[in-house]
């Protein structure tokens, strides 16, 4: 039976240290951090209290691959990570659960159409030359 793993970056209040961490429960792995469960941990000692980014991956050694992946990256490509998805760095993870923020069904379905087209998994609309420059071509005078 494989287990879902989450690969997570935490930092501290003034955003100047990143740890990278994996779990198999992230909302009592980040208590721990926010707790300071682990006394001497390198956590504990720069204050790493706020969840700003995860994935999550199963089986649970792609979550382990992954974390390897990422701590070897420089900060600037960690940050270009957070950014992607967290351009604000909010908290998005809690000892008390997952934050999710409301978006709307239309606004998902943009977001998603946008992303699709962004990787060319789906084409961009094209107009028509006439429509481009004149707008609707039926309601021209001649």
């Amino acid at each position: 039976m494989s287990t879902t793993g989450f690969v997570y970056i935490m930092t501290n209040k003034g955003r100047t240290t990143l740890y990278i961490g994996v779990t198999n429960d992230l909302c009592r792995r980040v208590y721990e951090h926010k707790n300071h469960v682990n006394q001497g941990s390198f956590t504990a000692r720069y204050n790493l209290e706020f969840c700003i980014y995860y994935e999550e991956h199963s089986p649970f050694n792609q979550a382990i691959c992954r974390e390897k992946e990422i701590k070897k990256w420089s900060r600037q490509k960690k940050e270009n990570l957070i950014n992607k998805v967290n351009p604000e760095w909010k908290v998005l993870v809690t000892e008390h659960g997952f934050i999710r923020n409301t978006v709307s069904f239309s606004q998902q379905v943009d977001n998603l159409i946008r992303e699709l087209q962004q990787d060319q998994e789906i084409l961009k609309p094209v107009q028509k030359e006439n429509e481009a420059v004149n707008g609707d071509s039926s309601l021209r005078s001649e």
